[in-house]
């Protein structure tokens, strides 16, 4: 018997949807767990405290801080084949609307000119990750293999994209953006 394709999952700045449409992959869920080892994701208990070396990961959301761009090189270091994993991730989509504004602006708008009582912008180490000054998508911080559009991209595309990887053949994805 061979041994099981490693997957990971990581989520950086988006809404999750991805990792929900993942999910509703229902059934097709347990196939999929003969097949791989799922390692490292928001829905698993992960007891590797790093990321390990993966043959696919499927990174979802833009990068809009100085931990997503650490996170996203160790995850480009340690995979094989890593997919931009909804429009986030390619585009930079809702994640990037911030991009029209300053980032001291979007702190003030959020976290001091707000009708509630706020005690102002959180700081220091392990509060708040630095903001960068606009959001990107993966490919502008890494290379990017695979892109899987869509937002979030439906679950027959996820499982036609994972099944296509297990089976060594390329997915009918655009290999390319921009």
């Amino acid at each position: 018997m061979s041994e099981k394709l490693k997957l990971a999952t990581v989520w950086l700045g988006g809404c999750s949807g991805c990792h929900m449409s993942f999910l509703d992959l229902d059934e097709r869920l347990l196939e999929l767990a003969a097949r791989v080892d799922l390692v490292f994701s928001p829905l698993v208990d992960t007891k590797t405290p790093d990321f390990p070396p993966v043959d696919v990961t499927l990174v979802e959301g833009a990068v809009a801080n100085e931990e997503h761009v650490e996170m996203l090189r160790l995850v480009r270091e340690r995979s094989k084949v890593l997919v931009a994993f909804g429009d986030c991730a390619v585009t930079g989509n809702v994640s990037a609307l911030r991009n029209a504004w300053p980032v001291q602006e979007v702190l003030d708008r959020a976290y001091r000119e707000t009708p509630t009582v706020v005690r102002g912008v959180p700081s220091g180490a392990g509060v708040m990750p630095r903001l960068l000054p606009g959001v990107k998508p993966l490919h502008q911080v890494v290379k990017v293999d695979l892109w899987l559009q869509g937002c979030p991209p439906g679950s027959d595309r996820i499982w036609e994209t994972l099944t296509a990887l297990l089976e060594g053949r390329a997915p009918q994805l655009e290999r390319r953006f921009g």
